[in-house]
């Protein structure tokens, strides 16, 4: 193995094949199709938007990887590539080549790899402050002294121990600038670090010059405090900046690392095993104050569960025998003995971390815009300190030189590039403790711009839990025949009215008739075969196709205001009509009521009856709804909403047939009951049953893009203003200093404001 491939990996694991070896890669790798693999890495060394362009640029030019997203607030990196082409190990050695570290993450490294920051952070400002306080020292006379009070040999003294003094400050403290700034240089890519080791270099090296040869001015103060504030500036903003993604961390340390595993449920003894060991079907022990590691149910035992961190419900929820427990929540009442029936990946916890990373990976436009500005505005930068330097040469040679430097420090494209991802990955966490979980990087700002709210009915204004409240059957069809039948026909669905018709009024004894070759059609309903002839049960117009005749009187005429009606029919005869009804969703009338009193238009497009859609829509006070749509209707009708992209609209759906039309808008939000593809569709996915935390999740989102504006004009107005004081010389190179880490601390001070509610 090359000596050279060994030191690009992480010290603690010098061996190239444990990053290529599958079970070590389990923790953070996952398989995204035919060969490729997608990991999720922690980048050490990450200080601004010109590094997270470089290692992107970097890195997606090597042979087979795919596509790679760092996100400059949380220094994380997702990484795809084809595993028979190049390998991980050789990944991570190609960012370390340029300067940067990558570690597999997790939530305990990312957390140990941030003490480390604070760590050498302190160190650098310490030796930063001391060296600088002591350099005042010198200095200060040489300030107060009037002409002819302080001899040559004094004077030249007060320098050289300055120039001692501050020799550790630059070497050590601003050694980060430096390094920084090199390999930017040599990679022909400018980064925030080139002007500030500019000025610190140049101010430097001509103090060192005039305090050889006993003439001109020596600016050994201003350099250390110049270093001593940007340093503390920075530290506090890294303080911020670690505080911002502290939340979202969290669910990657929630799952303990052991648990109790019964060797023979029922019998009560007990082993301590690795969570990662845990599989579908063991029975494990959760005492009262642990944390459940994975889903299951309840086989023993009565307690209550803090769901709060998985859906931002703070009460604790009442946990029997056959209650369902997610992994993460916490046992808070007494032991309950669970059947495991989904771990690790699988569980639901996990699927919510894996929505998180990607939004997190995901790049907003307004994040990319800044970025191109930061860039660009270097260049500016330097031009513009090189067309200073050069007037002030000519006008006053003695300040041309401390002018000049201001000017490389004063200005503050970090604000730029901060702005943004700083709200948003406070954002982000605020809404994940609300219930409400960002799945996409630009729904924040799309669904603070949304103009119309576009809501499905069942499973999304109504709970979704259907309940039989009246049968009719055709003359010569026994009803319970009709039931088993249509109960038979739903069987395995995910869909609200086949868990009405599995919990009918009238219990039905016996097995229901054999349906064979059964299919599901979205948005119409599910067909079979019994004893060979079809049958379907879905709506009016799906089982007429096959029925070839229209709903008779008896079936269709009359319904309970607000139930669903579904039909069950074969070729040639109707045979029954089951009516469901349902209840409206905690929230709904507080949510609508909500987008009314903010001027958000509010539509109701649902594949149920006219009457059951018109019911709801009576009940929350919305005047556009419409009734027995298709999923290609809902789609056309979004479609036609977006007026040509002029209308931002967002969609609010449940259920497979939801799917197609959340794609469509252009923020789409789905219930966190609902569905596997349709979360998979939504930019946001609302985690608990009651939508007063969407609302909630709306007025988070509207402040979010409220101060990232904040951010960005104070950025551009603190630019605009500093640059040009400093070029008329009425900055210092200390006070620029100053201004340049005060305004990055700023922007993320004001964000983190987002974490009230």
């Amino acid at each position: 193995m090359p000596e050279s491939r060994r030191e690009a990996l992480p010290a603690e694991l010098q061996e190239v094949g444990l990053f290529d070896h599958v079970d070590f890669q389990r923790s953070f790798v996952r398989s995204v199709g035919e060969g490729e693999r997608e990991a999720s890495l922690i980048l050490e060394g990450i200080t601004c938007s010109a590094c997270v362009w470089l290692n992107e640029q970097h890195v997606a030019r090597l042979p087979g990887v795919k596509a790679i997203d760092v996100n400059y607030a949380t220094r994380r990196a997702r990484v795809r590539w084809d595993d028979g082409v190049v390998r991980l190990s050789e990944i991570l050695a190609a960012i370390q080549a340029i300067g940067y570290r990558a570690y597999p993450y997790d939530a305990e490294r990312s957390e140990q790899i941030g003490q480390r920051e604070r760590r050498s952070a302190l160190w650098r400002l310490f030796v930063a402050g001391f060296g600088m306080m002591q350099v005042m020292m010198y200095a200060l006379p040489g300030y107060l002294a009037k002409d002819g009070e302080m001899t040559a040999d004094i004077a030249g003294l007060m320098r050289w121990a300055s120039l001692v003094l501050t020799i550790p400050v630059v070497t050590y403290s601003a050694a980060p600038f430096f390094q920084r700034a090199w390999r930017d240089i040599k990679l022909r890519r400018l980064g925030m670090d080139v002007p500030v080791a500019l000025g610190v270099g140049a101010a430097f090296l001509a103090s060192c010059w005039a305090t050889v040869t006993g003439g001109g001015e020596v600016y050994f103060d201003s350099v250390t405090m110049f270093v001593f504030f940007l340093l503390c500036g920075r530290f506090l903003e890294m303080l911020a900046r670690q505080r911002a993604v502290r939340g979202v961390e969290e669910l990657g340390k929630v799952i303990p690392a052991v648990s109790e595993r019964y060797l023979q449920w029922p019998q009560s003894e007990c082993e301590r095993v690795p969570v990662m060991k845990l599989l579908a079907g063991d029975v494990i022990r959760v005492r009262p104050g642990e944390v459940v590691p994975a889903d299951g149910v309840v086989v023993e035992g009565q307690s209550e569960a803090n769901e709060s961190l998985l859906t931002g419900e703070s009460r604790p929820v009442a946990k029997g025998p056959g209650s369902e427990v997610t992994g993460g929540s916490i046992n808070i009442g007494s032991p309950l003995a669970i059947r495991l029936e989904r771990v690790g990946e699988s569980t639901r916890l996990a699927a919510i971390r894996l929505l998180m990373e990607r939004a997190a990976s995901e790049r907003p436009r307004l994040v990319e815009a800044a970025d191109r500005v930061a860039s660009w505005f270097i260049l500016a930068l330097l031009v513009l300190s090189a067309i200073t330097g050069a007037i002030w040469l000519s006008v006053d040679p003695g300040r041309a030189l401390w002018v000049c430097v201001s000017v490389l420090v004063v200005s503050c494209p970090c604000a730029l590039s901060l702005a943004t991802p700083a709200a948003l990955t406070v954002a982000t966490d605020s809404l994940a403790r609300l219930g409400v979980l960002v799945t996409r990087g630009h729904a924040i700002e799309a669904l603070s711009g949304a103009r119309r709210f576009v809501f499905d009915k069942t499973g999304t204004l109504t709970m979704g839990l259907m309940a039989l409240a009246d049968q009719r059957s055709a003359p010569g069809v026994e009803p319970a025949w009709a039931l088993q039948v249509a109960r038979s026909l739903e069987e395995g669905s995910e869909h609200a009215i086949a868990a009405g018709l599995g919990a009918p009024v009238s219990v039905v004894k016996g097995g229901g008739p054999a349906i064979q070759q059964r299919r599901s059609f979205t948005g119409g309903g599910v067909e079979g075969l019994l004893d060979g002839k079809p049958v379907r049960i879905g709506n009016a117009q799906f089982v007429g196709e096959l029925v070839g005749c229209r709903v008779p009187e008896s079936l269709g005429t009359t319904s309970t205001a607000g139930a669903t009606t579904v039909f069950l029919g074969m070729k040639g005869q109707w045979l029954a009509a089951f009516q469901l009804t349902d209840t409206l969703r905690p929230g709904s009338a507080d949510l609508v009521a909500f987008l009314q009193t903010r001027h958000v238009a509010v539509t109701i497009l649902s594949g149920d009856g006219e009457a059951a859609v018109a019911a709801v829509a009576k009940d929350l006070g919305v005047n556009d709804f419409a009734a027995g749509l298709s999923p290609q209707d809902k789609h056309d009708a979004v479609t036609k909403l977006q007026d040509g992209g002029q209308c931002v609209v967002a969609m609010v759906g449940d259920g497979v047939n939801d799917a197609p039309v959340l794609a469509r808008a252009q923020v789409s939000v789905a219930m966190g009951g609902g569905t596997a593809l349709a979360r998979n569709q939504a930019d946001v996915v609302l985690l608990n049953e009651d939508m007063r935390a969407l609302k909630r999740g709306i007025a988070l989102a509207t402040r979010t893009v409220a101060v990232t504006r904040q951010n960005l004009w104070w950025a551009f107005a603190y630019n605009f203003t500093a640059i040009p004081l400093a070029m008329a010389g009425w900055v210092t190179p200390w006070m620029a200093g100053i201004g340049m880490s005060a305004s990055s601390l700023l922007v993320v001070m004001n964000a983190l404001r987002l974490r009230s509610r």
